[in-house]
């Protein structure tokens, strides 16, 4: 039988495989149980994020970062990232990138912002509006990109000019201003603001989103279809995978996410801003990549996208209670960055019995 060998991944697929048999592909065996946990997508973040932990826990366990408000901190920095990075992580496990998430963060906040607190309508009208804002700037991008086959980076750059630069002259046109008080109340309070002792509502979110992502990746077909566009869309297409509809659904989640997030942020902080969601354009591809989703495509999980949030929202609250300057933090994701790629194409050649 003839075979096309996934360079990659080093995964013999046989030529014309129908799409469900993907999942049936007979995996390369490492070459013991430490090496084949070591092969996990997960556990390059999983090992960044414990050692993070313990060290800051160490270092400024005595200055509050062990207590009860200080872990819901950086928990709470942890799940507004990760809510983004998730699908965002997703998305490049599909093979493309998304840089309008931070603009429809702040798109979002803006929409919400004006309904509830300018023209003081009740908070959901908002709610909605920007979620059929973020599905319709989703949607675009994936058409665009599936469409025109231009590269998802430039298509995404482009969007994100175009939603920051058009959401702030339609705030200062129908406010005066690009910054907006927002007034949560009612159930929409509940849902977005609310707190649970010291931590936010957002955590939950996080962890729903996680759950679901995980099984969606893991035990579904889709979750296939998007390992095996990732890993080469054009023998993905000829196996039956809907590589089409798969992207535009990614990108579709991807900018929902971003809606869920820009709402919470909105409604928590009660102000709404078009640079809300600025840092998430390279943060949430961050996160991915030091969970150990690889730039090309084709592996990776949400499970070990969330261990990368996690590491984030440490590091940047743990130099606060460092007492150090808080721009080291960006300083300490970056090496974290630089080293998780390292190390997971290191462990990943370790494993294979490869190097």
């Amino acid at each position: 039988m003839q075979t096309e060998l996934d360079d990659e991944d080093d995964v013999a697929v046989p030529a014309g495989a129908a799409a469900g048999d993907l999942a049936a592909l007979p995996p390369v065996r490492p070459r013991s149980v430490f090496m084949s946990a070591l092969l996990r997508p997960e556990a390059g973040g999983a090992a960044s994020a414990l050692l993070v932990f313990i060290f800051f826990a160490v270092a400024a366990g005595h200055n509050g970062f062990l207590t009860p408000l200080g872990t819901a901190n950086w928990l709470d920095t942890a799940a507004d990232l990760g809510i983004v990075a998730l699908p965002v992580g997703m998305l490049m496990i599909g093979g493309e990138f998304d840089l309008s998430v931070g603009s429809v963060v702040g798109a979002s906040s803006m929409i919400v912002a004006i309904a509830s607190g300018y023209y003081s309508l009740n908070p959901w009208i908002g709610v909605v509006t920007a979620f059929l804002f973020g599905g319709a700037v989703g949607a675009a991008n994936g058409l665009i990109v599936v469409r025109t086959k231009l590269p998802s980076f430039i298509v995404t750059l482009a969007t994100m000019l175009m939603v920051m630069g058009g959401m702030l002259g339609i705030a200062i046109a129908l406010t005066g201003s690009s910054s907006i008080s927002a007034v949560p109340s009612g159930s929409a309070e509940v849902v977005f603001a609310s707190k649970i002792a010291e931590f936010h509502v957002s955590i939950l979110h996080w962890i729903v989103l996680s759950i679901i992502a995980t099984y969606v990746m893991q035990r579904t077909a889709f979750g296939n279809w998007v390992y095996a566009t990732g890993g080469s869309a054009e023998t993905a297409r000829l196996a039956g995978v809907p590589v089409a509809s798969v992207k535009i659904i990614l990108f579709v989640c991807t900018a929902l996410a971003a809606v869920l997030s820009g709402v919470n942020e909105t409604l928590t902080f009660q102000n709404g801003n078009i640079t809300l969601g600025s840092q998430y354009v390279f943060t949430g591809i961050a996160a991915a990549v030091i969970g150990g989703v690889l730039l090309t495509g084709g592996y990776g999980s949400p499970v070990g996208t969330m261990f990368g949030a996690v590491t984030y929202g440490i590091v940047s609250l743990g130099v606060f209670f460092l007492g150090w300057n808080a721009d080291l933090a960006n300083f300490f994701v970056g090496l974290l960055l630089l080293l998780a790629v390292l190390a997971n194409h290191r462990l990943r050649l370790l494993a294979m019995g490869r190097a």
